[in-house]
C-alpha cells in the first residue's frame, strides 16, 4: 500500500510537470506558476458547496458569476454586461455577454468548450435551491425569490430574476461563489465526481488534483477579460496549490521560496516577522512583501439572550447592565497591539465592520475601555463584596485561548469573575447551535457586500445559525424588515445604523475587533488587489 501511494504520487507529479511543460511556447519558455498552500485542504470544486474560504479561492479561479465585487466593494459586471430593474423593483433583467465560453472538456462536442448562455444561469441558480442537491447555499434565496418562476431565460443572452418583494441586496448575493455558472451536461456526465472535475468559464482551467498532495490549474487561453491596455488576462500561466497542514511548515516553504504567497500570519512566527505596530521587522523588509487592508470579518463574543433557557435564567448575563459592563471592561486597543500585533482594528463601534457605507463611528457608538463605568454597572446590578457575582464561563477555540485569557484577566480586574474553557471548533459550533453555551467566541465573515448580511444575524426569526445569541427584539425585526424593502440607499443605510445602535444598547454581543487581511508574498510577485472579502484575486497578478 505504501509503495502504491508513492507510485501514484510520482505519476501525479509526472502528469503535472507534463501539463505545465505542454503550456510552453517559443515566446515564453519559462512558465509563471503561482504557488500557495491551503492548510485546511479543499473539500470540493463544485460551487454549489462553496461554504468556506478554502474552496472559494480555487473556485474564484475556475468560475464566474453574473456580477462581481471590485476592490472598492462596488458591484460590477462579469458574465452579465448590464442589468435593469423593473419599476416595482421585483424583476431584474440581465443582459449577458455573448463572447464567453466554458473550458474545453470532453463533455462537449470535439472537446471544445461551448458558449455560455442564459439557460446555464437558470440551471446553475435553480441547482442551488434544488433540495436534492442539498447545497449549503440554499439559504441565500430563502423568502427572496418568486415561488413560481424565479429564474427565466428570455433568450440565449437575456436572463430574468423574479423576486418575491423588492430586495436590492440581491445583487450582492449574486456575486457569491454559490452563484457560479456551470454547464448542465458536465454536472450530469460527472455526477458526484463533478466535485473534482470542474468545468467553468473562469481565468484558469482545471488540470489535475491529487487530494492531500496538490491541485493544478492552468491558464484559460480563451478567457474573455482583458486589461486596460487590451492584454488578455490572466498573466499567470498556472496555479499550484499544496496542502501542508502545519502552518510552520507552510512558513518554512515560503521562507525557502517554494511558495509565492501566504495568507495571514500564524501565532508561532508573527512576533518574529511583525512589530507590535503590525509592520515588517527590519530583517524581513528586503526579503518579502507585506500588504494589509480591512477585511469584512467581525470577531466578537456572543451572549445567549433567550430568557426562557434555564442556563440564561441562572446567569448574571441575563442582566443588560452586566453585558454592558463586559463591553466596557476590555481594553481592545491594548489587546490588538500586544495579542494581535495590530492586525485588525479595535471594535469600538457596532457589529458592522469598517468598509461598509453604514459604518460611522461617530453615529454608531459602541464601547471604549472604561473600567470605572464597568464597576458602576456591576454595582447597579446588585453585586458587591457582600453579594458576589456568580462565576461566568467563556468558551472559545484553541487558536483564541490566549486572547480569551487576556479578556478574563481584564474582566476579573473589573469585578467580573470569568473562567475560560477551550474546545474544538466543531463542538463549539454544535453547542452554539443548540443554545447550550451562554458566553462564547464567535466571528462573522461577510457572505456578500451589504450590511444586511451582518444585521440579519440578530433577526429574531432567524434560527441558529446565524442567530446564535437568540436575540429577539420585535422593534429591531420591524426595522430590519423595512430596510430590506427600502429602495432609497440613504434611507436604507440610516436604518442599518439604527439597528447597529440598538444592538450596542442591548449588548447581546461584545465586538472585539474588525479584522484585517494580511498577505505575505515574494518580491517577484506583483499586481495583488486589496479585497475586503479576502477573495484570492489572481487575474492581474504577475510573477517575474
Amino acid at each position: 500500500m505504501h509503495f502504491c501511494r508513492i507510485r501514484i504520487f510520482y505519476i501525479f507529479n509526472f502528469i503535472v510537470v507534463s501539463i505545465v511543460m505542454s503550456c510552453n511556447n517559443h515566446q515564453h519558455p519559462e512558465k509563471k506558476i503561482f504557488r500557495y498552500n491551503e492548510s485546511a485542504g479543499i473539500a470540493t470544486l463544485d460551487p454549489a458547496y462553496a461554504k468556506n474560504q478554502s474552496v472559494m479561492w480555487p473556485m474564484h479561479q475556475l468560475y464566474n458569476t453574473l456580477l462581481e465585487v471590485d476592490d472598492s466593494m462596488n458591484i460590477i459586471p462579469s458574465l452579465a454586461k448590464s442589468w435593469v430593474f423593473s419599476a416595482d423593483k421585483k424583476t431584474i433583467t440581465f443582459h449577458l455577454r455573448n463572447d464567453i465560453y466554458f473550458h474545453d472538456d470532453p463533455v462537449f462536442p470535439n472537446g471544445k468548450g461551448r458558449k455560455m448562455i442564459a439557460g446555464d444561469v437558470v440551471y446553475s441558480l435553480s441547482r442551488i435551491v434544488n433540495p436534492s442537491v442539498a447545497s449549503p447555499g440554499a439559504w441565500i434565496f430563502n423568502d427572496k425569490i418568486d415561488s413560481l418562476k424565479p429564474f427565466v431565460a428570455l433568450d440565449d443572452s437575456t436572463f430574468v430574476l423574479n423576486l418575491k418583494a423588492p430586495f436590492l441586496p440581491v445583487l450582492g448575493i449574486l456575486t457569491m461563489k454559490y452563484c457560479s455558472v456551470v454547464p448542465e451536461e458536465a454536472v450530469i456526465k460527472y455526477g458526484n465526481d463533478f466535485r473534482r472535475h470542474p468545468v467553468g468559464t473562469g481565468p484558469f482551467c482545471f488540470t489535475a488534483w491529487e487530494e492531500g498532495q496538490a491541485l493544478i490549474l492552468k491558464k484559460n487561453e480563451h478567457y474573455f477579460e482583458k486589461d486596460s491596455s487590451g492584454r488578455q488576462l490572466p498573466y499567470l500561466d498556472g496555479i499550484k496549490v499544496s496542502f501542508f497542514e502545519n502552518k510552520s511548515t507552510e512558513f518554512l516553504e515560503f521562507q525557502q521560496g517554494r511558495l509565492d504567497f501566504i495568507n495571514d500570519i500564524d501565532v508561532s512566527y508573527k512576533d518574529d516577522v511583525l512589530t507590535k505596530n503590525g509592520n515588517l521587522k527590519l530583517k524581513w523588509q528586503h526579503k518579502i512583501n507585506l500588504s494589509k487592508h480591512p477585511y469584512f470579518n467581525t470577531e466578537y463574543l456572543g451572549i445567549l439572550n433567550d430568557t426562557n433557557n434555564i442556563l440564561v435564567k441562572h446567569s448574571p448575563l441575563r442582566d443588560k447592565r452586566i453585558r454592558q459592563a463586559i463591553n466596557y471592561g476590555i481594553d481592545r486597543k491594548k489587546m490588538m497591539m500586544y495579542m494581535r500585533n495590530s492586525i485588525g482594528f479595535p471594535a469600538n463601534s457596532g457589529f458592522v465592520p469598517i468598509g461598509f457605507p453604514s459604518f460611522d463611528s461617530s453615529l454608531v457608538k459602541g464601547y471604549t475601555y472604561n473600567p470605572e463605568k464597568a464597576k458602576s454597572l456591576i454595582r447597579e446590578a446588585g453585586y458587591d463584596e457582600q453579594h458576589p457575582m456568580p462565576q461566568i464561563k467563556l468558551v472559545t477555540v484553541p487558536t483564541y485561548a490566549a486572547i480569551a485569557t487576556y479578556i478574563a484577566n481584564e474582566l476579573n480586574a473589573a469585578g467580573i469573575p470569568l473562567v475560560v474553557e477551550v474546545m474544538q471548533k466543531g463542538l463549539l459550533l454544535e453547542q452554539m447551535s443548540k443554545s447550550q453555551l451562554v458566553f462564547f467566541r464567535g466571528s462573522w465573515i461577510a457572505d456578500y457586500p451589504d450590511a444586511s448580511n451582518y444585521l440579519g444575524v440578530f433577526y429574531g426569526k432567524n434560527p441558529a445559525p446565524p442567530n446564535y445569541t437568540r436575540y429577539n427584539n420585535p422593534v429591531y425585526d420591524e426595522i430590519f424588515e423595512s430596510s430590506l424593502r427600502e429602495l432609497n440607499d440613504s434611507v436604507r443605510i440610516a436604518k442599518y445604523r439604527m439597528l447597529d445602535v440598538m444592538l450596542m444598547e442591548d449588548a447581546p454581543i461584545v465586538p472585539l475587533w474588525y479584522d484585517m487581511v494580511l498577505h505575505l508574498s515574494q518580491k517577484n510577485i506583483s499586481g495583488f488587489k486589496p479585497n475586503a472579502l479576502n477573495m484570492l484575486e489572481l487575474r492581474s497578478v504577475q510573477k517575474k
